[in-house]
């Protein structure tokens, strides 16, 4: 580790000092340094919870600080909401864009610009400058192009348009590759090195430690509301930054041991379903996964990986094809009888479908088996069973609760996914869907929530993981199959798969061997 690289002697762009923010019972910032020189690119990485978006609010003006100065160019800055914010120089690009579907990428990046013909926006002004800023940095937009055409990376190209026409000289980037493929990823890359090499600051926040250890050229860590170091990719690594965000070393793989095969245990065969458009978001699609062995789905952000698991859980029609469990034939069924059959499910969104946050914690544990007689006789509940049951999983699954009777809502994004694993593994179901599993949690979460997967993939269950996050299916699982408009276009055998290959897959290309060579065109096995 090491402070920042070098003696400057001129102003950052910009210094927060000593910025301290509270709410009732949270400290959030904790008399936090933090600066930005011009031509840099300053990542800034911490767990959730460990105050990163409540500084970045700070800077873009939506939170006031209690304690502490913001200086732009060595002057104190006034910044008091987005608007100014805006005004001095400072962009901020999230990771849900903001841009409205049914306008033209003119139209989009005209919005809240000043007008300076009686109140109409200068879209021919605005188009040319696009085409100027596209032809600048190598961003390949359309400007007459409708936005519900445009793809995700194009999007997001739009989004830095945006900023660069407003003179944003500071950017901030809040997990900007979530949703986009790896090529996508090394496109973006290039233009933010050559935004950096025209000057500008980039504050880039990402939980993708090897982008950053790529990107960075500074590093700084927060952990609780303070900073816990400054560090430069050259002196650090992936296992050294993950060790800075949570306070102990985390393994950032599981390790996969040889198990026995245990047959197909989920059979999806010629599934098609119509997605919430009227159209087919999944398209005659075939997989199996066998017992013992974990097969991941990869793909970018709407190709149908949701409709997918939808469908296999029973929550979601299907329009043709069948899905079978252990044997049993589940088309079709509602959710209670797939999970009859022996499906387990961990839904993507985990407080919508997953759990219900008014219950107490002890509750949401035995939620779905309310019914079975060990937890209730003749309509009334065995609340000495329930409180035993709830104690043994918290404590098996190392859920970090007050005491049972919490309620759900009130625990960290984290420790909810741990509460909905306890329970869908309790039993030992013979098929699991993971839909998203780490999604939103922190690193040391996402550690035992790999591992928990692992053990349950030795002690043979079919796993079926779906994620968006490629380092995590390429961690996990057996064989990799990427889905891309709906179809599983290549089954990739784990020794085989590389970010580049995948990476073409997951954008309708074909890859390179040895990737490209273990495509199969339509059927998935794990």
């Amino acid at each position: 580790m090491t402070d920042a690289p070098g003696e400057r002697t001129e102003a950052p762009l910009l210094e927060m000092r000593g910025i301290t923010k509270r709410f009732p019972g949270v400290l959030a910032n904790d008399s936090v340094d933090f600066d930005v020189q011009a031509g840099e690119i300053h990542a800034l990485l911490g767990e959730n919870g460990a105050g990163k978006s409540t500084l970045m609010k700070i800077l873009f003006g939506l939170y006031a600080p209690d304690s502490g100065e913001v200086f732009l160019d060595g002057e104190q800055s006034r910044v008091h909401s987005p608007a100014t914010a805006i005004a001095a120089g400072i962009g901020m690009i999230h990771q849900h864009f903001m841009l409205v579907p049914t306008l033209t990428v003119t139209e989009n990046v005209a919005l809240g610009l000043k007008s300076h013909r009686k109140g109409r926006p200068d879209l021919a002004g605005v188009r040319a400058r696009i085409i100027e800023l596209s032809e600048t940095y190598g961003l390949d937009v359309q400007p007459d192009a409708y936005l519900w055409q445009l793809a995700v990376g194009e999007r997001q190209r739009v989004e830095i348009i945006k900023a660069l026409l407003r003179e944003a000289r500071l950017l901030v980037l809040d997990e900007p590759t979530a949703v986009l493929t790896p090529g996508e990823v090394d496109d973006l890359f290039i233009t933010l090195r050559r935004m950096a090499n025209d000057g500008q600051g980039l504050i880039f926040i990402s939980h993708k430690l090897h982008e950053v250890l790529a990107l960075a050229d500074r590093i700084t860590v927060l952990r609780d509301g303070c900073v816990v170091g400054t560090t430069v990719p050259a002196d650090t690594d992936r296992e050294g930054l993950a060790h800075m965000m949570v306070g102990r070393p985390v393994r950032l793989a599981p390790d996969m041991a040889e198990t026995e095969d245990r047959g197909v245990r989920l059979s999806v065969s010629g599934l098609t379903v119509v997605g919430d458009r009227g159209t087919d978001a999944v398209k005659d699609l075939d997989l199996d996964v066998r017992g013992g062995r974990i097969l991941g789905i990869a793909g970018v952000s709407g190709n149908g990986q949701r409709e997918l698991a939808e469908a296999i859980a029973g929550l979601r029609p299907v329009a043709a094809g069948s899905v079978s469990i252990d044997g049993t034939d589940v088309t079709g069924a509602e959710p209670k009888q797939v999970r009859h059959a022996g499906l387990a499910f961990i839904p993507e969104e985990r407080m919508r479908d997953g759990a219900i946050g008014s219950f107490s914690v002890s509750e949401n544990l035995m939620l779905l088996a309310h019914a079975e007689p060990r937890f209730s006789s003749r309509g009334v509940l065995r609340t000495t069973a329930i409180k035993t049951h709830g104690e043994n999983l918290v404590h098996e699954y190392a859920v970090k609760t007050p005491d049972l009777s919490t309620t759900t809502s009130s625990l960290s994004g984290g420790n909810i996914q741990k509460l909905i694993l306890a329970r869908e593994l309790d039993g030992e179901p013979p098929v699991l869907l993971a839909a998203q599993p780490t999604r939103g949690v922190d690193i040391g979460a996402a550690e035992y929530i790999h591992e928990r997967l692992v053990a349950q993939r030795e002690r043979g269950t079919a796993i079926l993981v779906i994620s968006e996050d490629l380092d995590e299916v390429m961690a996990l699982s057996d064989d990799v199959a990427v889905m891309f408009e709906g179809r599983i276009v290549a089954v990739v055998p784990r020794a085989d798969c590389t970010v580049g290959g995948l990476g073409l897959l997951m954008a309708g290309g074909e890859a390179d061997s040895p990737a490209g060579a273990a495509a199969s065109g339509g059927t998935g096995t794990g």
